[in-house]
This record gives C-alpha cells, sequence and structure tokens, in this order.
C-alpha cells in the first residue's frame, strides 16, 4: 500500500451493481469482485488504495436481514483501523434498512461508511453503476487536516451523497432511486464535489468505537388505512410474540378516534410494548396534538417518531429493543436523535 494515499474497503453484498449480463443468455449473475478493475479501469485513476471483500453467496438485497447487517458490522469492525474508509456496495431495494440500521450499530463512527449500488448492471452500456461506485469511494476519501470529512453512514446514489437513516427509495426505474425528504444532501457531484459541510453529523471523537449487533425482529409494521380492522387488528397486537410496533398513521400523525381503536393501542401500551407514530407522507413530521384526532394518542403514551422514516423507526425499533432499553426510558431515548435520523 502507498504511504499517505487513503485505503478505501469495498464490501461487496450483493445487487444489481455486482451483475453482468451472460452475452449468451443474457441473464444476470454476479461476477468476482476481484477483476473490479479490469472492468472499471477508472478506479486505477482514484488516489486510493482499493482493497475489496465480498459475501461468499452474494444476496439479493431482498433477502436482507439482521443476520447480513451484523455480517456487514463485522467485516468494517473487524478492518476499522486498517482502512480510512468503508463502501459497501448494496442492493437498492432494502438499501435504506441497511444503511439505517448500521447508522444504529455504529456508535462514535469517525469514518464513513457509504452505501451505494445501482439501477442497471455494471457491464450494461448505460449503467449508472460505475459513477455510483468511483464517486462513492471518492466521497469515502475526503480528508481534512488528515481527518476523514465523513463520518457517518451515507448514502450516495445518481449525484448525491445522503445521510442513510433519512433516505427512502422512491422510484424503481430512474436512476434518481432515492430520496431525503426531510434533510439536506450532504454532498453533491457536480464538476466538483460539493460538501454541506454544516450538515454533516459531527461525531464524539474522544469516545471509542462501539458495534451493538443485538435486534429484537419480533415488531410489527401497521399502516393505517380507512376501513382497518378491529378483528385483523386485535389478534396481532394482542400476540404474545410482539415486541413494539411501528404505526405508519395518516399525515401530521393522525388516527381513526373509534374507541375500539384507542383502547387497542392504550391496552398495548399498558403490558410495556412500545408504539412508535411515524407519517405515511413521503416527507415532514408527526406532531401529536396539532389535531384533536392525534392528542388522545398523546395521552396515552404514543412515542412520537417525528419526522424520521419508516425504515429508520423500524431500524432503530429492532436496535432499541435488542439493546433492552428499559420501558421506563424507551419513549424519551426514541425521540431523541441518536444519529441524526430525526430533527
Amino acid at each position: 500500500m502507498t504511504v499517505n494515499q487513503p485505503n478505501i474497503l469495498l464490501v461487496y453484498t450483493g445487487g444489481t451493481i455486482g451483475m453482468i449480463k451472460d452475452p449468451e443468455t443474457g441473464a444476470l449473475k454476479s461476477f468476482d469482485f476481484k477483476n473490479l478493475l479490469e472492468r472499471i479501469p477508472e478506479l486505477k485513476l482514484l488516489d486510493c488504495n482499493i482493497e475489496t471483500i465480498s459475501f461468499d453467496d452474494p444476496i439479493d438485497s431482498s433477502n436482507m436481514n439482521p443476520k447480513y447487517w451484523v455480517q456487514i458490522a463485522e467485516i468494517i469492525e473487524e478492518e476499522y483501523h486498517n482502512f480510512d474508509g468503508f463502501v459497501v456496495l448494496h442492493g437498492s431495494d432494502t438499501m435504506s434498512y441497511s444503511a439505517s440500521a448500521l447508522s444504529f450499530m455504529f456508535e462514535n463512527l469517525a469514518k464513513p461508511i457509504i452505501f451505494t449500488g445501482s439501477q442497471l448492471p455494471i457491464g450494461d452500456l448505460r449503467t449508472d453503476a460505475k459513477e455510483n461506485l468511483i464517486t462513492s469511494i471518492q466521497m469515502a476519501t475526503l480528508q481534512r487536516a488528515g481527518k476523514p470529512v465523513i463520518r457517518e453512514v451515507g448514502l450516495y446514489f445518481e449525484y448525491k451523497l445522503y445521510r442513510g437513516n433519512r433516505t427512502t427509495k422512491i422510484n424503481a426505474e430512474h436512476f434518481e432511486a432515492f430520496e431525503s425528504l426531510n434533510y439536506p444532501h450532504l454532498a453533491e457531484s457536480g464538476v466538483h464535489l460539493n460538501v454541506e459541510y454544516d450538515d454533516l453529523f459531527k461525531p464524539n471523537t474522544r469516545k471509542k468505537l462501539v458495534v451493538h449487533k443485538q435486534f429484537e425482529t419480533n415488531i410489527l409494521l401497521v399502516k393505517l388505512f380507512p376501513g382497518i380492522s378491529e378483528t385483523i387488528l386485535k389478534p396481532l397486537f394482542n400476540s404474545a410474540a410482539v415486541k413494539g410496533i411501528v404505526l405508519e398513521t395518516y399525515g401530521a400523525g393522525n388516527t381513526t378516534t373509534e374507541a375500539w381503536f384507542i383502547d387497542l393501542l392504550k391496552q398495548t401500551i399498558k403490558r410495556d410494548i412500545p408504539i412508535i407514530n411515524v407519517t405515511q407522507c413521503s416527507g415532514g413530521s408527526v406532531l401529536m396534538g396539532q389535531y384533536e384526532t392525534s392528542t388522545q394518542l398523546k395521552s396515552i403514551g404514543v412515542i412520537s417518531g417525528k419526522d424520521i422514516t419508516t425504515e429508520a423507526a423500524l431500524a432503530k425499533l429492532m436496535f432499541m429493543l435488542g439493546e433492552n432499553v428499559s420501558i421506563k426510558t424507551f419513549k424519551t431515548i426514541f425521540e431523541t436523535s441518536l444519529r441524526g435520523e430525526m430533527s
């Protein structure tokens, strides 16, 4: 390795970005990431040393789950002191969930972990994979006074770097697949790389890195809709297996005020099951008590997700339950921004 050049570790988990078309059949298959430089000779022009590590069996991101989050985290944890930055190649479908989860796993993170992927395979003529990959690596190498500029989990896609736990996949067809509706992007790639320094996460660098690896997956996500039925909801909420619930409500956090519904929430909270209120809207925030339809929620102890995304809310709930946060402090901690995931 050359002295003074940043060392970047590429972690390939799977996803479209690492696929090439079989010229005979036209089917997509993973290619060996060791041959990355042959596929993208431009990587040699980057002012850094790149090493790659790949899942033994790359997965489609639809199969992503906490077991794999731990696998990604352990690769990074093991190599943390050998590299200046990390780029995780991941399928775009569940990328926002994984980026959110990793942000909670890495406490006092002082280096970049940047997720990226692509809508078209790397071997494709019109691929977005090259730009996404090259710029993600460049973002991960950015340094100021010998220290990394990005010190959080980011997600880079189509010319923009976002805070990972603020993103949502909004489009399955456009190259611009992601959006961060409640938080400005962290950097933009044009003729120059423009970094919004004021918007970057500022970790406590005096503290040692702590990696959390416990997730509780026995949780429920319920999206409200007009006509939602007591018959269906009751057994779900009353299931002994359920440890926490994320409720996707209307607008600024409103729900039906029918007695059965409010009572169901109340009884569930009494059993020490945290219920998180997040909005179904792509952007905006939950403001319980702004309308009459959410005043009762506030008084029975529903937790406000404020402007958190559903993806980050689920990851945070799994993480906090996995950490065995006591129910007494659960609401306070959930409503506090831990990694910049809420305003």
